[in-house]
């Protein structure tokens, strides 16, 4: 489910070492929480350090490469009931009709969503939350805030997180027991699917992963569509003059 993956992702702080101070950073008028945030962050670095990383790793290392793939693809396939009610919130219907198809089909032929048959007939989608569904009614980003445990998010992203929650079928598991076994097995698979890609983390920690959420975060919004190249299209407007002189030797 992609609250709990968020949770993991945002626990991955721990993993690499940084070569950039605080003082060094400039202001992001994204982060106007930046201290408190680090702060949070830090807590989030040591849980993962000496909880949740090294589980992971275990984890990995004991299970099996096939039934790592089916544990992430039976939680996949819970989470498309929350795509699906959230991307008729949005009005987007081919999306939601092909979330709701994946779910009935990897249901059933996918053994309750272990296998994914869906995707080998064509059947893709995009994942959609209700941060994105404000997104679309017209609510503002906000700023950066990292939150303890669940780590970082745009303000809009957690004003989200409440409906997400009960939307997601794992809540309704009525046996404490089951319900939070169940949360924890996903968040260490989805940990564990993240220790190879900590090396891609470079320079200081904190903005490394603010900046790449962000990023990621605005391209999942604008579902993968970015603005519009202005020199690309030809499209500089009517007054735009072109000065053969500003490119002499």
């Amino acid at each position: 489910m992609k609250m709990t993956k968020w949770l993991a992702a945002a626990c991955m702080v721990a993993a690499v070492s940084g070569c950039a101070t605080q003082g060094q950073m400039d202001a992001n008028p994204d982060d106007p929480w930046e201290g408190y945030n680090r702060k949070v962050f830090a807590f989030n670095d040591t849980l993962d350090r000496y909880a949740l990383k090294p589980v992971a790793q275990g984890y990995d290392y004991v299970t099996p490469e096939p039934v790592q793939s089916g544990v992430g693809n039976f939680f996949s396939n819970l989470g498309e009931i929350g795509t699906t009610i959230n991307s008729v919130l949005q009005w987007k219907w081919a999306n939601a009709g092909v979330a709701s198809g994946r779910f009935v089909v990897n249901s059933i032929l996918g053994i309750g969503g272990i296998l994914d048959p869906a995707t080998r007939m064509g059947l893709v989608e995009r994942e959609e939350d209700f941060g994105q569904t404000l997104a679309t009614w017209g609510v503002a980003e906000g700023p950066y805030v990292v939150l303890p445990v669940l780590g970082g998010r745009t303000l809009r992203h957690t004003s989200g997180l409440p409906v997400d929650w009960y939307t997601d079928p794992v809540t309704y598991v009525e046996e404490d027991s089951v319900r939070y076994g169940l949360r924890f097995v996903d968040l260490i698979d989805t940990r564990a699917g993240l220790l190879d890609r900590e090396e891609l983390i470079s320079g200081d920690r904190y903005s490394f992963i603010r900046d790449a959420y962000l990023q990621n975060r605005r391209f999942e919004v604008n579902d993968g569509e970015t603005g519009k190249d202005p020199f690309a299209s030809g499209d500089f407007g009517d007054d735009f003059e072109y000065d053969e002189d500003a490119f002499a030797d």
